[in-house]
């Protein structure tokens, strides 16, 4: 008799790329999404980073080249003093050639991963798709678990399965039904998220990824596609009004604080992000396992989100497979919850954190340290590949390798 199928709750990139991996293994795979068919390929503009440890990865997965097809290949990252309009420092990830095929970013929105994996998991029958379902409860038995879905006919349904993965995002049923805390905090302040169409690259010289820091507006900005379709990421402050921050008259004024010009600038979508830090206490509890945003959330500022959470699942992957295989047994999956929370506290969680203080530091001396400290490692190879060694989640990778 053949192994009950895993079940996995959410198609996006953490579930589709936990599929995805499970079905070039031959393991079997029940994949529950709640959106329906029509709407699936219709979502948000969202995360644009891919870095190259995540890179390497898709790759295994056999998603790179089309992913790459595209995107925009970003080798440099650059920070600038928004307050004097200077760029202070600039790495080049070619100072990784020795550490990793992909020595740059490939910027590319999270959808195009959604929709190379979810075509990629249509040529491969161990992964049954359920569109327009939605998860409502499961149990769980020292032999298997069972799903209470509602499906596309709006009709209760049974699904059982050997394990069930959460990649359902923060607000996550399995999480909160295994009673799992989700320790940290919430930002009181918003964070305004920009799709705008315009050459700022053309237009400032800037990079395709760029940090901006300033004492009272800090930025991102990041160059997602040709054509020209930039990220723009900016502060709101505490108490201010949501819908007036969305207004057009409100975000051409922020967009011309950053850069002048004469015409109004096209913006493509508009939306505000609360920003949370907070990460599960364990990632696992019997058959039951939670990964991406349902087991660590934190800030935009470094594109580690959706990075990290593609990692859970490629290492989840590889354990769940050993099991099927008859190669481990269950206490692996608790390796999965050492190595992945170890990760989101010590890297993830810390560089975020840290990107956001540097950013928005208010004191005019510690700022011009902090700029000089940057400045000064960028400018030594040596100290400029282990900043991106770290930036870039190789070194992440290779912590969590060595956990036991």
């Amino acid at each position: 008799m053949l192994p009950s199928p895993v079940i996995i709750a959410g198609a996006g990139p953490v579930g589709l790329c936990l599929a995805l991996y499970l079905a070039r293994k031959g393991v079997r795979s029940v994949l529950l999404e709640t959106l329906p068919s029509d709407r699936f390929l219709r979502q948000v503009l969202r995360a644009g980073t891919i870095h190259p440890a995540t890179l390497e990865m898709l790759d295994e997965l056999g998603l790179y080249q089309t992913l790459e097809s595209r995107g925009l290949i970003a080798p440099t990252v650059a920070y600038w003093d928004r307050h004097n309009d200077t760029r202070f420092a600039e790495f080049d990830h070619a100072v990784l050639k020795e550490d990793t095929r992909f020595p740059y970013v490939l910027q590319c929105d999270r959808l195009k991963i959604v929709e190379e994996a979810w075509r990629a998991l249509q040529a491969r029958d161990v992964c049954t798709i359920r569109m327009g379902t939605t998860l409502n409860a499961f149990t769980q038995t020292e032999d298997g678990v069972e799903a209470v879905v509602t499906n596309e006919a709006g009709e209760a349904e049974a699904i059982p399965g050997s394990f069930i993965v959460s990649g359902e995002g923060s607000h996550s049923l399995v999480r909160k039904a295994l009673g799992i805390e989700f320790e940290g905090y919430t930002y009181p302040e918003r964070t305004l998220i920009l799709s705008v169409a315009f050459d700022y690259d053309k237009a400032h010289g800037y990079a395709y990824r760029n940090y901006l820091s300033d004492p009272v507006e800090w930025a991102n900005l990041f160059k997602w596609g040709d054509p020209a379709v930039w990220r723009v990421v900016l502060p709101t402050r505490e108490g201010e009004d949501p819908d007036a921050l969305l207004t057009d008259e409100s975000v051409q004024a922020r967009l011309n604080r950053l850069l002048p010009r004469d015409q109004p600038y096209e913006v493509a979508t508009r939306s505000l992000y609360t920003v949370h830090q907070r990460i599960a206490t364990t990632f696992r509890k019997g058959r039951a396992i939670i990964a991406g945003d349902a087991a660590h959330v934190n800030s935009p500022i470094g594109g580690m989100g959706m990075n990290s959470g593609v990692h859970d699942a490629m290492n989840l992957g590889a354990k769940l497979h050993a099991i099927v295989e008859g190669r481990a047994g269950l206490d692996v999956l608790d390796r999965y919850s050492r190595q992945r929370r170890h990760v989101a506290v010590n890297h993830t969680k810390m560089h975020t954190e840290r990107n956001k203080k540097l950013l928005a530091e208010q004191d005019p001396a510690v700022r011009e340290k902090n700029h000089d400290d940057i400045r000064r490692i960028a400018e030594d190879p040596a100290r400029a590949r282990q900043f991106l060694l770290h930036t870039s989640l190789i070194q992440s990778v290779r912590e969590a390798e060595a956990i036991a």
